[in-house]
C-alpha cells in the first residue's frame, strides 16, 4: 500500500493480545498502521500492571518490527523497586518512550503503593531512572478525569505531571472539538507549554464505546447519540456515520494547530486507516 501523508503525526494506541492469534493479528494491524509513517505505536498496562509481561512484549515486538514504541507504565500498587526494574528491561530492548500513567488499583486490592500520582511516578523516573534518556507522555482529559469533582483541580494535577518532567500529553478520547480546545487554553494559562495531542476513537462498536463513554464521563453528542441509536443494527450505517462523524472532528482540530492526532484502535486498522486517507485527501 502506498505511504499515506496525514496533515499532521499520528499515533496509535493498542492494548496486549492475549492469544497467540491475537498477537498475529496486531502485527498484521501494525504493518496497515505503518503507511501512515506513525509517530508511535503505544501499548498500554492493566490495571496493577496486570499485563506486565504482555505490555513488554509486545512493545519489543513492535520494536522489533522497526516501530517507535512507547510503552504505558502505571503506578499505583507499584514500588520504586518493582518501577526500577521495568525501566532497566525497557531500556535493554531499547525501548525509551514511556506513558507514564497512575492507573487503578486492580479489585480487591486496598493500598495504592509507594506512589499516589503520576506526577510522582515522572519524578521518579527523571530523577533516578538516567532521566534524559526518556520520553515521556502523560495523560490528559479535556472532560476532566472521571475521579475529580472539581475541574481545576484536575487541571493542576495536570500541570504538576508536566511540571514533575513529562515532555507531552496524550488525551483521553472525546468528541467535543470544543473540549479539547478549552481544556489546552485552561493548561496554557498555567504555565503548561508542552504539546498535548488529542486522543481520537473511531467508532468501532458504538454500544461498546458508549458504555467507555459512560464510565469515563466523556459527553457523546445527544444528535449523534439518536442517530447512532436509530440504526440499531444497521452495521453499515453505524460504520459510515460513525467515519463521518468523527473524520469532521480530526478535521477541526487539525484547523485548530493540533500538534498530532492519537488513536485509540481496539486493535483494529480499518476505521483509523480509513480516516487517515481521508485526512490526507487525494493522492
Amino acid at each position: 500500500m502506498d505511504e499515506i501523508r496525514t496533515p499532521v503525526p499520528v499515533s496509535f494506541e493498542f492494548f496486549p493480545p492475549n492469544t497467540p492469534v491475537g498477537s498475529e493479528k496486531l502485527r498484521g494491524v501494525v504493518a496497515d498502521l505503518a503507511v501512515t509513517k506513525p509517530e508511535f505505536f503505544s501499548v498500554t498496562y492493566g490495571a496493577g500492571g496486570s499485563t506486565r509481561e504482555k505490555t513488554l512484549s509486545t512493545v519489543s515486538e513492535i520494536a522489533a518490527m522497526g516501530h517507535e514504541a512507547a510503552a504505558h507504565l502505571s503506578c499505583i500498587g507499584a514500588t520504586r523497586e518493582s518501577i526500577a526494574e521495568i525501566l532497566a528491561t525497557y531500556r535493554e530492548r531499547g525501548i525509551r518512550r514511556l506513558v507514564a500513567l497512575r492507573g487503578d488499583l486492580p479489585s480487591g486490592t486496598a493500598t495504592a503503593g509507594e506512589f499516589r500520582h503520576a506526577s510522582d511516578l515522572v519524578r521518579f523516573i527523571r530523577e533516578t531512572q538516567a532521566g534524559d534518556s526518556w520520553h515521556i507522555e502523560v495523560a490528559a482529559y479535556p472532560e476532566y478525569h472521571p475521579q475529580e469533582r472539581y475541574a481545576k483541580r484536575d487541571l493542576q494535577h495536570f500541570a504538576d505531571k508536566v511540571a514533575a518532567g513529562a515532555d507531552s500529553a496524550i488525551t483521553q478520547f472525546f468528541f467535543n472539538p470544543d473540549a479539547y480546545f478549552h481544556f489546552v487554553e485552561q493548561a496554557r494559562a498555567l504555565g503548561v507549554t508542552v504539546p498535548i495531542v488529542p486522543g481520537v476513537m473511531p467508532f468501532h462498536n458504538y454500544a461498546r464505546i458508549a458504555q467507555f463513554a459512560q464510565r469515563d464521563g466523556i459527553e457523546i453528542p445527544r444528535w449523534v447519540a439518536l442517530k447512532m441509536e436509530g440504526f440499531m443494527d444497521d452495521v453499515a450505517s453505524i460504520r459510515a456515520f460513525g467515519l463521518d462523524v468523527v473524520t469532521q472532528a480530526c478535521e477541526r482540530l487539525i484547523a485548530g494547530g493540533v500538534p498530532g492526532i492519537h488513536f485509540y484502535t481496539l486493535n483494529q486498522s480499518a476505521l483509523a486507516l480509513e480516516i487517515c486517507k481521508r485526512l490526507a485527501g487525494p493522492v
